[in-house]
C-alpha cells in the first residue's frame, strides 16, 4: 500500500494493539484474494535510522506471517510502537500472530472495535497562528476612532 487513502481506509478497520505495534485491518470490496500491507513508523519513535530499522522489523513479520495467517482480501497496516524497536524478534511473531487471530475473529472486544479516522486541521504542532497572537472568533475587535468621526 502507498496511497494516503489507501491507510485512511484502513484506519477506519478493526485495530489490535500489541505492546510493539498496532495492527489495523480492513477488508476491501473489490473481490481479490490479495492481501495488501503497509508500514508506518512515526517520528515520535525516534532518529530516521531507529525509524528505517523498525520498518524493517515489521516487512520481516509481514513476511513470514501474512502470507499464513493474514486475512485474505484486506488491507493489513503494521504501525512502530516505541516498545517495538527493543522487542525480541521472537516476541514480535508471536504477537502479530495472535493479533492477526484476533483480527480474524467475527467478535470484536472492545478495545479492537473499528474508530473514526482523525481529522487534520492543517500543518504543524498546533501552536495557533503564525506570530503568536491569538484571537479567538467570540472577541470583539477593538477599533481606533478619530475624534470627530463616529
Amino acid at each position: 500500500m502507498t496511497r494516503r487513502r489507501d491507510f485512511l481506509a484502513a484506519n477506519g478497520g478493526r485495530r489490535v494493539a500489541m505492546p510493539g505495534f498496532v495492527l489495523q485491518v480492513r477488508p476491501r470490496d473489490d473481490g481479490e484474494p490479495t492481501i495488501r500491507v503497509g508500514f508506518t513508523v512515526t517520528k515520535k519513535i525516534g532518529n530516521a535510522v531507529v525509524r528505517n530499522r523498525m520498518k524493517r522489523r515489521l516487512r520481516a513479520l509481514a513476511r513470514d506471517l501474512l502470507p499464513v495467517k493474514g486475512i485474505a482480501g484486506a488491507d493489513h497496516v503494521l504501525i512502530g510502537r516505541q516498545g517495538g524497536i527493543e522487542r525480541d524478534y521472537a516476541a514480535l511473531t508471536a504477537e502479530l500472530s495472535k493479533a492477526l487471530s484476533r483480527a480474524a475473529s467475527p467478535d470484536t472486544a472492545p478495545h479492537d472495535k473499528p474508530r473514526e479516522p482523525r481529522v487534520h486541521h492543517g500543518r504543524g504542532k498546533g501552536r495557533g497562528p503564525r506570530g503568536g497572537a491569538h484571537r479567538s472568533p467570540e472577541s470583539p475587535k477593538e477599533s481606533i476612532q478619530e475624534p470627530g468621526r463616529p
